[in-house]
């Protein structure tokens, strides 16, 4: 990896692991570990935000949405398949330093007025692959998703649906995200602006293998006003395409890499709960989805296929395995 970009993305808090994984505390684990408020993840699916990790197993990407508040290579004249062309670790030596970054990262975290879960989250039960770059083109994806689950540790996957392939042969992991950016092709070339002419064919591709997959699914709306906070009849064309058990749809946020002259966003750009919670009540009316839960402080509302995934939303992960 250059290392103007990895000297930059250390001095946000990354933690690199291995040739192209890294690690970062959440704002909400950080938020657990200070005995503040817990993120929509706890709320809507029963995850303890002070054991989970988040993670990149691969920093490039085939996309670079407007919207993203994560840094894009490209912003720093790094291409994305050079970041994928590096040689692929270990899942086991991946996931052991994983852990290792983690419990260094929260060693700073101790005090007394949180010690029961501070040794919690020293031992990791969570994964969310989901910090920067696609997750998917990591080619071992199968073999630490499997890891993953012999250590006990559920597994959040987002794609941005480009690997359809991939996607079809995924080994199931606890819970599976497709990143739904916009509701048309027109939109979603002007907001994602992707490096592989066919991206839209590829992810009405994935939406399909979704419909069918072993495993609890989730369509990710990031909303952002004046962009792609439209056309709601064209979103409920996709997710029924998809039928996902969760919607969750989220207000974008103008922070990080979204704040570049070049994105042609602004801070007006951010729509308030209220409008989320609108647009929401909008795509369930379309959909026949359940409004079943929110998280104010994130901006967010959770969508449900139906009463019985609106009960089952928090399984118990203890469980699981």
């Amino acid at each position: 990896m250059p290392e103007i970009l990895k000297n930059k993305m250390k001095k946000q808090g990354y933690h690199f692991v291995g040739n192209h994984s890294a690690v970062k505390i959440c704002e909400y684990t950080a938020n657990a570990l200070r005995n503040r408020e817990l993120c929509y993840k706890n709320k809507f699916y029963g995850i303890r935000s002070w054991q989970c990790m988040q993670i990149s197993l691969s920093i490039g990407c085939d996309l670079a949405c407007r919207f993203c508040w994560r840094m894009i290579p490209e912003e720093m004249n790094v291409k994305w398949n050079e970041l994928n062309a590096v040689e692929q670790d270990d899942p086991e030596e991946i996931l052991k330093g994983l852990i290792k970054e983690q419990k260094r990262i929260i060693s700073g975290y101790k005090s007394d007025n949180n010690l029961e879960r501070w040794n919690q989250a020293n031992n990791p039960v969570h994964v969310a692959i989901s910090l920067t770059g696609e997750s998917l083109f990591y080619r071992k994806i199968n073999e630490i998703i499997k890891l993953f689950h012999k250590y006990k540790i559920s597994t959040f996957i987002v794609s941005n649906g480009t690997l359809p392939k991939v996607i079809e042969n995924l080994e199931p992991p606890t819970q599976f995200y497709i990143s739904l950016q916009a509701p048309n092709k027109e939109l979603y070339f002007n907001i994602t602006r992707p490096k592989l002419k066919d991206s839209w064919e590829r992810f009405i591709k994935s939406l399909k293998i979704m419909k069918n997959m072993n495993t609890r699914t989730v369509l990710r709306m990031s909303l952002v006003k004046n962009l792609n906070m439209i056309d709601a009849e064209g979103y409920a064309k996709l997710i029924k395409i998809a039928k996902p058990w969760y919607i969750e749809v989220k207000g974008f946020s103008f922070v990080g890499g979204a704040r570049d002259p070049m994105r042609n966003l602004e801070y007006s750009d951010m729509p308030l709960h209220e409008e989320v919670k609108k647009f929401a009540e909008i795509i369930a009316e379309k959909t026949g989805y359940v409004v079943s839960n929110e998280h104010k402080k994130s901006r967010i509302v959770l969508l449900s296929k139906d009463k019985k995934a609106e009960k089952d939303a928090k399984i118990n992960f203890e469980l699981l395995f």
